[in-house]
């Protein structure tokens, strides 16, 4: 799977496209329309899906000007799910904490994380909906599940191995 990196919007939000055999899928979409319309003109190929890793508004400011310039749909998912994108299957694991409805997306060898695991830490915890004790469970969780070496995609910051 190709994965691009976009920083976009008021809080410098990553915004990922995710491409495999000729499918795409747009997660969290954070702000900067045109830039993300931009960057999906140039690989020839429509998104099928958006995909937000939580509601906070810098995940979600440009789904709609994405809906309407591409036809995507957006996918409300949760614990369990899985998402076919080309040849790759992108399993789903809630991590509330952050969030209410936060989630991981797996991948063959990576983890697109959002807000619940950054580089050097985790999203906070003291907006509407967020909890430090559900946080840490879910902190705890992704601890056991992460296998080393795994390359996470967090929602800001920089992207690393685990």
């Amino acid at each position: 799977m190709q994965i691009k990196q976009l920083i976009v919007g008021p809080i410098q939000t990553n915004c990922y496209l995710l491409i495999s055999q000729g499918e795409m899928a747009v997660v969290d979409p954070g702000g900067d329309p045109n830039k993300i319309l931009e960057e999906i003109k140039k690989t020839g190929i429509q998104p099928k899906h958006i995909i937000n890793t939580h509601s906070h508004f810098d995940h979600t400011l440009a789904n709609k000007e994405i809906i309407k310039e591409t036809g995507a749909k957006i996918l409300d998912l949760k614990e369990g799910d899985e998402i076919k994108i080309g040849d790759e299957v992108l399993k789903i694991i809630s991590t509330s904490g952050h969030s209410e409805d936060s989630i991981c997306l797996f991948g063959q060898g990576f983890v697109l994380s959002g807000d619940t695991l950054f580089k050097d830490g985790y999203g906070r915890t003291d907006l509407e909906g967020g909890s430090e004790e559900e946080i840490q469970k879910s902190l705890k969780r992704l601890s056991e599940i992460i296998k080393p070496g795994t390359k996470i995609y967090p929602g800001h910051g920089e992207i690393f191995s685990y």
